[in-house]
């Protein structure tokens, strides 16, 4: 099951000073990996000694160290952002040069700090990925479901009052159902019949 992710609520920036080079990091909300591209060709400074990258939409990502040392910007920049779980993300750190050489060992801080900073202070919001299950058990055991419903916070949908039971749809945050699963068998004794509606589910 999908846990919780963040997203970004509105593009934030952040600038650091480290050894007379300035990391400005703009981290920016994109919808998938073409709206990523299109904005980073936006917001690239033709002035800055590099901007370095990343990207992170869903199972798709991608990063760039734009001329500086293999692996010391662009990685650092996305295990930010998973470090952080952030999705739907392009953050970009430019770096003017101070005339101070950081070694790989620095660059990798200074980028990857540049960026967890800046993706700290950004407005963020959960996104939760709902289910729907449909449910069906005897008419007796209709208050201990509404009752484990109530604990766990899910939504009831439709309900269908039949000649041989309850049918029930929930609409459940993903992460909650294996906790409201266990309730409910225990609650009805394993009286219930549960199914996850896949086109719900998507």
């Amino acid at each position: 099951m999908a846990e919780a992710k963040l997203i970004l609520q509105e593009a934030h920036r952040f600038e650091a000073e480290i050894k007379r080079s300035r990391f400005i990091a703009h981290a920016y909300p994109v919808a998938d990996a073409d709206a990523a591209m299109q904005r980073l060709d936006a917001v690239r400074d033709p002035e800055a000694t590099h901007n370095c990258w990343a990207f992170r939409c869903g199972e798709r990502y991608r990063f760039s160290d734009d001329g500086e040392p293999g692996g010391s910007a662009g990685r650092p920049i996305l295990a930010a952002i998973d470090g952080q779980g952030v999705d739907q993300v392009l953050v970009v750190v430019v770096r003017h040069f101070g005339g101070t050489k950081l070694g790989v060992g620095g660059l990798v801080r200074a980028y990857g700090n540049t960026a967890a900073s800046c993706l700290r202070e950004a407005p963020k919001a959960e996104v939760r990925h709902l289910v729907t299950l449909r449910i069906f058990l005897p008419f007796a055991e209709a208050n201990a479901l509404y009752l484990v419903l109530q604990r766990v916070g899910g939504e009831k949908g439709e309900e269908d009052y039949g000649a041989d039971g309850l049918r029930l749809a929930v609409s459940l945050d993903a992460a909650l159902v294996p906790d409201f699963v266990r309730q409910l068998n225990d609650a009805c004794r394993g009286k219930a019949q549960i199914a996850v509606d896949d086109a719900a589910a998507g």
